[in-house]
């Protein structure tokens, strides 16, 4: 579990409902020791002050609730099924830095409890349909281990959170009443094994602050050496994270976590009103397990390069035809286009697409293409992994889940929101602070067992173009957002925004850096032209959001080549590039100034 979470950069990638999913730019790779924190202490011999509030206010609301008698005029009132309380509880570090000069620099801790109540049955409660939040009151609770002020909070928030679940409850049971029968008559609450897993908190959070600040000056500085790039940011966040969750059906589960991770955004405008940006993320388990300092300056000074570069390229026109995604592009591609069509609740409800539902032991990959989601993996290849997590936000135990098989579909990832095909959690229930939980990605891994050398996947490539006659075929190096839309009110088709494009040209002149591109198309469509793939895969650590908020997410996957894919032009933008330049560090500094 991993509840709080960090935004400081709105690069987006993700999929909709209504509106789109998100993948922020970043990550959340845990747990592991901090460097730079305290060495952890020992397993505690008893729970400690803020889990034995939460048991004991617990016991007693499942005791007391709905045991009230009933006036004359009125119903007695419904007795909960469920409880739980989940808690976060998180110090964080955010400093940032602009043109050599810092921003921010602020810490803070913060502890925000999410009370869950169920009324009714399993098979039917006030989570039914559209009212699935009424199950849910968050509320901030205090700081200090004070056990008597715990359990007021506590107390007020399940008081507030039962008045809601029970509103909701009413309104469900109205409802059913007047509407048709639904498609998927499954159960609300799927009933699941309980666990106990008391693991110490996490270290208390230490970075040196000073030292950061200096070496963010450093690298937002060097954009001052760049007079086309209008605006940059160089950020650290820092965290350490103690998720803990009790319910009635007994379970107990405590996980601490570490996030570090440092992200470089530049932006510039070329002169025709289009608006380019890069990003570097750079993630680990703690600040000092970050890269060095001249690691980092050879990367930023690198995208800045690129970005200059990007804005004085050609647009390219609309294309139909193949192309290459890089490692990293197509571990996003496969998030995007198929990882949240194989969410669980996807596949029930009235307004859902439902995309693959139907489609369970039939091949919707190639037959060299195998998909799984593994949260029990805290690193690929030596590096983190942001989807890691021990335990989901529901107490259940994280678990790999062999979704695709030689291109076959065999499940979905699934909270405790049972679907017709599948009754039972796989661990796979997750949200953010506030939010209801619902079957959400982890680690999602593609593997191939038709991979051949980059060379060779280039030679594919041209061979390709050549074949249906076109003058080039593209290659993605590096994505920054997409979405795609599952509804059944709108096209079931995707979106997804490319940084970096090159024009790879079959009579053999230099590949072309390219922009203003956009990759749109069909899922299935999609993902049976894959051809092809290289033999390494590559990691994207994200932050992804969606209707139960924004969670930790990677994805792994090798570069891939598709025979067809489409392109279109983003939309450019009219507003023009600054009018003068801007000041150079000499003009910006007073004479006498030091």
């Amino acid at each position: 579990m991993n509840k709080q979470h960090w935004l400081a950069t709105s690069i987006f990638l993700g999929l909709s409902l209504t509106s789109p999913f998100a993948i922020h730019l970043s990550a959340a790779p845990r747990p592991a020791a901090d460097a730079e924190a305290e060495p952890k202490l020992p397993r505690p011999t008893q729970p400690p002050v803020l889990v034995q509030a939460m048991q004991a206010e617990l016991k007693r609301a499942m005791s007391e609730l709905g045991s009230q008698p009933a006036t004359a005029s009125e119903t007695a009132a419904p007795k909960p099924y469920f409880l739980s309380y989940a808690v976060s509880d998180a110090s964080n570090i955010d400093i940032s830095a602009q043109y050599g000069a810092i921003t921010a620099s602020n810490q803070f801790h913060r502890r925000v409890a999410d009370v869950q109540i169920r009324l009714g049955t399993p098979a039917q409660d006030n989570t039914h349909g559209d009212h699935r939040t009424s199950a849910l009151t968050t509320m901030a609770l205090p700081l200090t281990d004070d056990r008597a002020a715990l359990a007021r909070s506590l107390w007020f928030a399940t008081d507030r959170g039962y008045a809601r679940a029970l509103d909701g409850y009413l309104k469900v049971k109205t409802e059913q009443q007047v509407r048709a029968k639904e498609e998927d008559v499954s159960a609300d609450f799927s009933a699941e094994q309980s666990k106990q897993q008391l693991l110490p908190a996490a270290d208390a959070l230490k970075v040196d602050k000073a030292a950061w600040e200096q070496r963010l000056r450093e690298l937002s500085g060097l954009f001052k050496q760049y007079p086309d790039i209008y605006y940059n940011t160089v950020g650290l966040q820092a965290s350490t994270e103690t998720d803990y969750f009790v319910s009635s059906e007994g379970q107990e589960v405590s996980t601490p976590n570490h996030v570090a991770r440092l992200v470089v955004v530049a932006r510039t405008r070329a002169a025709d009103g289009m608006d380019l940006f890069r990003v570097e993320t750079f993630e680990a388990d703690a600040t000092g397990n970050l890269p060095d300092q001249k690691t980092l300056i050879a990367k930023t000074n690198a995208m800045a390069k690129n970005l200059v570069d990007l804005r004085n390229a050609p647009i390219t026109e609309p294309f139909d035809g193949p192309a290459i995604l890089s490692g990293r592009a197509s571990a996003v591609f496969f998030h995007e286009v198929l990882g949240h069509r194989l969410e669980g609740q996807r596949q029930r409800g009235d307004e859902e697409g439902q995309t693959f539902t139907k489609l369970l032991g039939k091949p919707i990959l190639p037959d060299f293409l195998s998909v799984s989601d593994d949260p029990t993996l805290e690193k690929f290849e030596g590096r983190p992994l942001s989807g890691h997590y021990s335990f989901d936000d529901e107490g259940q135990p994280a678990r790999r889940v062999d979704l695709i098989k030689n291109g076959v579909l065999e499940t979905f990832l699934m909270s405790r929101q049972p679907i017709a095909s599948f009754s039972t959690s796989n661990g796979h229930g997750r949200s953010e602070t506030g939010h209801m939980p619902t079957g959400r990605q982890g680690n999602l891994i593609v593997t191939s067992t038709k991979s051949v050398s980059d060379a060779e996947l280039r030679k594919l490539l041209i061979a390709e173009a050549k074949k249906q006659n076109k003058p080039y075929g593209l290659y993605f190096e590096d994505i920054s957002s997409g979405f795609a839309v599952t509804t059944r009110r709108s096209p079931q088709a995707f979106q997804v925004i490319p940084l970096v494009v090159y024009r790879v040209y079959v009579d053999g002149r230099p590949d072309e850096l390219v922009r203003g591109v956009s990759i749109v198309g069909t899922p299935q469509a999609a993902l049976n032209r894959i051809v092809a793939t290289n033999d390494k895969q590559d990691i994207f650590n994200g932050i992804c959001g969606a209707e139960s908020g924004s969670i930790p997410v990677s994805a792994v996957a090798p570069a891939m080549l598709v025979s067809e894919i489409e392109t279109q032009r983003q939309s450019q933008g009219t507003t023009r590039p600054p009018l003068i330049p801007p000041p150079s560090a000499d003009e910006a500094t007073p004479k006498g100034a030091n």
